[in-house]
């Protein structure tokens, strides 16, 4: 199918991969783009030399587009973006931060820029900074959120009602059927993330990927709320947090609970207690690990065949 996600990004499918910490590699981010869709590289989990080679790899992987996902509080980004605009990324997608902050240096080297946003007000935002199009992420989605609790579906049209440029659903999306009410409601694209984070070439660690087949609807909750709002699987370490709450905690105390690197210590190191186990509330429709092709294959073929019956 053809629209303007895929003319945007010069892709088959109108499906880009969610760029997820410590999931999304170059093997990954290869392999989507190699079945159709966009890959992305997760920024966030990697110091800058460690992102430079897997770019480097993914270029090696697949002759077609690829893009990096870039968290605008990352310490260190001014790392980041020269090593993506000397390694000839050609697609960048932004999130948690303000972007006007590099948004015009992107485009003026020919990058083509995406902005991550939770809310009408700050779709707006990204539009007037330039960007070319908009991730609108409802907070079913897994791993960091907004903080206005706002659903997928009741996102999309407000947001699309507001901004001329395209916008791409996250958040709940992992199936056919989803793509298609996402685009009945105004999306042009979908950003998968769950789905994608349960298959063979995801970085996650294999005990990470069977935490996601197993969860059921309820198994996950927004939490952290007043340090970076987070969706997490209510393991140990959620069971903590909850206990810590009932104490009417400071936030440095909150702070010292998290402590430093939860998130690989869970999701890359497979601990599954003690670590943060970041997943979207689809996960409660994931029921086996598949390849990227495999994925998107199938969200294909379904997408046409309910398309069909209306």
């Amino acid at each position: 199918m053809t629209n303007n996600i895929t003319q945007l990004f010069n892709i088959k499918y109108p499906i880009v991969q969610g760029g997820m910490i410590w999931v999304s590699g170059y093997k990954l981010a290869s392999a989507v783009s190699n079945a159709g869709g966009l890959g992305l590289i997760g920024a966030g989990s990697m110091y800058p030399e460690v992102l430079r080679e897997h770019i480097q790899k993914c270029k090696k992987a697949t002759d077609k587009p690829f893009g990096v996902n870039v968290p605008m509080l990352y310490p260190d980004i001014e790392k980041i973006i020269k090593i993506i605009v000397e390694e000839g990324v050609k697609i960048v997608f932004t999130s948690a931060g303000n972007p006007k902050t590099w948004t015009a240096f992107l485009k003026e080297k020919g990058i083509t820029v995406v902005h991550v946003v939770s809310s009408v007000k700050f779709a707006l935002k990204a539009e007037a900074a330039g960007v070319d199009a908009v991730v609108c992420e409802g907070f079913e989605a897994g791993g960091h959120n907004g903080r206005e609790e706002t659903t997928t579906f009741t996102l999309i049209p407000m947001v699309k009602e507001q901004v001329k440029i395209p916008v791409i659903s996250a958040g709940g999306i992992g199936s056919g059927r989803a793509m298609l009410a996402a685009m009945v409601l105004g999306a042009n694209g979908v950003q998968v993330g769950s789905r994608f984070a349960a298959t063979k070439e995801s970085s996650a660690h294999n005990n990470f990927k069977q935490t996601i087949i197993n969860v059921k609807d309820g198994d996950t909750e927004l939490t952290l709320k007043e340090l970076a709002p987070v969706r997490l699987v209510k393991n140990k370490f959620y069971q903590q947090i909850q206990e810590l709450y009932t104490q009417n905690p400071t936030l440095e105390q909150i702070k010292e609970l998290l402590g430093r690197a939860r998130a690989k210590k869970g999701m890359f190191e497979g601990d599954l207690e003690n670590g943060e186990l970041e997943i979207g509330q689809v996960a409660g429709m994931i029921h086996d690990i598949k390849s990227a092709k495999e994925v998107i294959d199938e969200m294909m073929q379904e997408f046409d065949a309910v398309k069909k019956q209306f």
